[in-house]
């Protein structure tokens, strides 16, 4: 059972780069973003843009594949959902492989189809606005991955909660999050996609692997944080584990 929740998490994180960082690229090729001696310039309206194709292609991946995997998408949020007990720890190495493999496929497809107009974009990568120290990003990342976990745990694990919502909520959550905090640190949210998009961008943008540690580190401090104070505010009777069925496994073999 666990290998098809893998192959969902790959497709679903796969998806998530190939079209969220995909508008990137194309926002490069349309002339809204423009990159000068690493400094990455982007027009309103493209930083719209690109904020919507990322709200939207998670909010389209939660209805496609939440009733497989619960559409985790990013390691920080499996391992929210593992540390308030919502999902296996033994299946954490299962999720994770899935999630960093289809967001580094996605950036492989790019390569393969638009490695000009790719890096002239740095493939999409996140890194820190020029001005923002490193403190301060990664406290960004970190409250705008506690605002996703948040989002996650009331959707997927808590049973008060009206599943036909779910992938609209999760969906516009990473909208605003984006909206707020791209400008500051390109709002990530995902180590797997801030990594993936790092090892390509770093023939022409080193600082997108230097800075990785604040895109590894933040999410899943955000992540666990949210999902602690949210199991804290749910009463225990409403609580549920995303997926159920997996859990449910566990429980049965023990």
């Amino acid at each position: 059972m666990v290998w098809r929740k893998m192959v969902a998490e790959f497709i679903g994180t796969f998806t998530l780069v190939f079209v969220g960082c995909g508008a990137i690229i194309s926002q490069g090729v349309l002339g809204g973003i423009k990159v000068t001696a690493g400094m990455m310039e982007i027009n309103p309206f493209s930083y719209l843009t690109i904020a919507l194709a990322f709200g939207l292609t998670v909010m389209v991946v939660v209805y496609a594949i939440g009733n497989v995997s619960a559409a985790h998408i990013n390691p920080a949020v499996t391992i929210g959902f593992a540390v308030a007990g919502r999902f296996p720890w033994r299946y954490v190495p299962h999720y994770l492989v899935a999630q960093f493999a289809g967001a580094l496929f996605g950036s492989v497809v790019h390569y393969a189809l638009f490695s000009g107009e790719a890096f002239n974009v740095n493939f999409g990568a996140t890194m820190l606005a020029p001005e923002l120290p490193h403190l301060f990003g990664l406290i960004t990342e970190l409250v705008l991955t506690f605002l996703l976990m948040f989002a996650y745990m009331a959707s997927m694990a808590d049973r008060r909660f009206p599943s036909a919502a779910s992938g609209l909520t999760i969906g516009l959550t990473v909208t605003v999050c984006i909206l707020m905090g791209g400008v500051w640190t390109g709002s990530s949210m995902n180590p797997a996609r801030s990594l993936a998009t790092a090892l390509f961008a770093y023939r022409v943008e080193p600082k997108a692997l230097s800075q990785i540690w604040i895109y590894l580190l933040a999410p899943v401090i955000g992540a666990i944080v949210a999902a602690l104070v949210y199991e804290f505010l749910r009463p225990t009777e409403f609580a549920k584990s995303a997926p159920e069925d997996l859990v449910q496994e566990v429980q049965a073999g023990e």
